[in-house]
């Protein structure tokens, strides 16, 4: 009989009872800890897995692309830098680049520190 692991149960309730902004942030998180983990399979010259993880941090930083309101002036900024992100992670997964990767992984933690700062001071101000 299949059981199911019970902290997959609390991280579905996480995701299904999350605030849009705790999502992004946990978009992030997820991108980093992808990213983190093509790294050590880079090393470990276990290219499959590097390649795995790399093409889920890409489909995350495309998520941030799609879903993107364009309404503000920002987002094309925005824009252009997850675009960046993506092309800097296909070189890295077709040169199996550690040091671009780590570039990447560098922007992917500003981002996402800056959302969390963000995030801080909207809550503060209601």
């Amino acid at each position: 009989m299949y059981r199911q692991n019970p902290y997959t149960k609390i991280k579905e309730n996480a995701i299904n009872t999350a605030t849009p902004e705790d999502l992004t942030l946990m978009l992030y998180d997820g991108a980093l800890k992808f990213a983190n983990r093509a790294a050590i399979a880079i090393e470990k010259k276990n290219y499959t897995d590097a390649n795995m993880y790399i093409q889920k941090t890409k489909d995350i930083i495309r998520e941030f692309q799609i879903t993107l309101n364009m309404d503000y002036e920002i987002s094309t900024q925005l824009y252009e830098a997850y675009e960046y992100m993506h092309y800097r992670l296909t070189q890295a997964n077709i040169k199996k680049d550690l040091e671009i990767l780590n570039e990447v992984i560098d922007h992917i933690r500003l981002f996402r520190d800056t959302w969390k700062e963000a995030m801080k001071i909207a809550r503060a101000s209601r």
